[in-house]
């Protein structure tokens, strides 16, 4: 499976009561279906998954599927602190319908790479569909090394990473190192142009969620080999980048949907809005960035 194009890791809209909020996630879904985005990702970190029970995560596994009727792609991430529960979270989208899958390194338990590719490998035997990777180690606290890359050469359905550790000299080795075996996926927003122009066709990239046609212009141009038109739409897009990169991203991204109409609401505690100030000055960016 070749991914393609902008992949959007959705926002969870909560209501004033703190529960998940289902008619707006569809408003959210069809906002983002009509404006350019090739595909979504239900369970991710900007949809604030570490703060949901296990019946919402299965839930909004449901709802998006049924919601998006196969309009476009859909992966569903996955991970978890467990491995068991991984499994059970990819077998149940697999069950769903879903496309492929991202998993990231467990949280917490800083895992060696032995521990990592053991891991890895369980889950991706427990599945057929296709599994993307998530290199995050300044969240993580582990890094998917080369040693776990390697030990996954024969596992088929490892699909690819999404690269977010910031280094884009992995961009580069990877090639060196794969060539077409693991498809790069863009996961360092301020830093997608750079591997648009090392080949990357697929950007999943949170700040999507509240800005999808401004991510899609920037890559739609580098998929064209334009790489003039590319840059002049990412240098319209990067101070957001950069303020999202700069902290509070979940909080930021749902302040976006709530400046384009979309009452997404505040973040789950612990997470708090943002403070008047950041949130004046995110609005500032946000509006010179439309």
């Amino acid at each position: 499976m070749l991914f393609r194009g902008i992949y959007a890791p959705i926002v969870t809209p909560f209501g004033g009561d703190g529960e998940i909020n289902y008619p707006v996630l569809a408003k959210l879904v069809d906002f983002l279906i009509d404006n350019g985005i090739a595909g979504l990702v239900p369970g991710g970190t900007t949809g604030e998954v570490y703060a949901f029970s296990d019946e919402e995560r299965l839930e909004v596994f449901r709802f998006v599927k049924a919601h998006v009727k196969g309009r476009v792609p859909l992966m569903a991430g996955t991970n978890s602190g467990a491995t068991r529960d991984v499994i059970r979270y990819s077998q149940a989208a697999e069950k769903l319908g879903y496309d492929s899958l991202m998993v990231a390194v467990p949280p917490y338990s800083r895992p060696t790479q032995r521990e990592l590719l053991v891991h890895y490998r369980d889950v991706a035997r427990s599945v057929a569909l296709p599994i993307v990777l998530y290199n995050f180690p300044w969240r993580a606290g582990s890094e998917v090394g080369y040693e776990v890359m390697d030990g996954l050469l024969d596992q088929k359905n490892i699909a690819g990473i999404k690269e977010a550790s910031g280094d884009m000299a992995r961009v580069y080795e990877f090639r060196l190192r794969y060539g077409s075996r693991y498809q790069m996926i863009c996961g360092s927003d301020d830093q997608a142009l750079d591997y648009f122009l090392w080949g990357t066709t697929c950007w999943i990239g949170g700040g999507a969620s509240c800005a999808p046609r401004q991510h899609a212009a920037v890559l739609d141009a580098a998929l064209a080999n334009d790489f003039v038109a590319a840059r002049a739409a990412m240098d319209k897009l990067m101070p957001l980048m950069r303020c999202l990169e700069g902290g509070s991203y979940a909080q930021k991204v749902k302040r976006g949907c709530e400046l384009l109409g979309i009452a997404v609401g505040s973040p789950r505690q612990p997470l708090l809005p943002l403070p008047e100030a950041d949130r004046i000055e995110f609005d500032r960016i946000f509006q010179a960035c439309k």
